[in-house]
């Protein structure tokens, strides 16, 4: 199922077993947004479930199309998403974009926690 929506403002109508970010939280710069992604995550992923997460990684461009970005190390993301979630693994990735330049990203996959209260 393909979800398109305003990840700040979605309700969730059920539980998921994978969510799978490609890129979008690191453009979610001020702590309310973060805060209310966090919160549809935590309401949308089942116990037990994954959350697969890319974002630019610390050595990344500080902006992407223009717009100021956020950037993570797999323990910084793993903290901003809290105790519920564990990070699993972690990867560094050097992306070669269309114009032959090179943009640092990671990779992460966590688990939520069993036993992790929905916020």
């Amino acid at each position: 199922e393909w979800i398109v929506s305003n990840v700040t403002a979605w309700q969730p109508q059920r539980r998921y077993d994978v969510w799978h970010d490609r890129a979008a939280f690191h453009f979610l710069t001020e702590e309310v947004d973060r805060t209310a992604y966090v919160a549809r995550l935590d309401a949308a992923l089942s116990e037990g479930g994954h959350a697969i997460m890319a974002t630019f990684a610390l050595g990344g461009p500080e902006r992407c199309s223009g717009l100021p970005v956020r950037r993570y190390s797999h323990e910084t993301l793993a903290d901003t998403l809290g105790p519920g979630f564990r990070l699993l693994k972690g990867v560094l990735h050097e992306h070669r974009t269309p114009w032959v330049s090179t943009q640092a990203f990671q990779f992460s996959v966590l688990a939520r926690a069993l036993g992790a209260a929905p916020g």
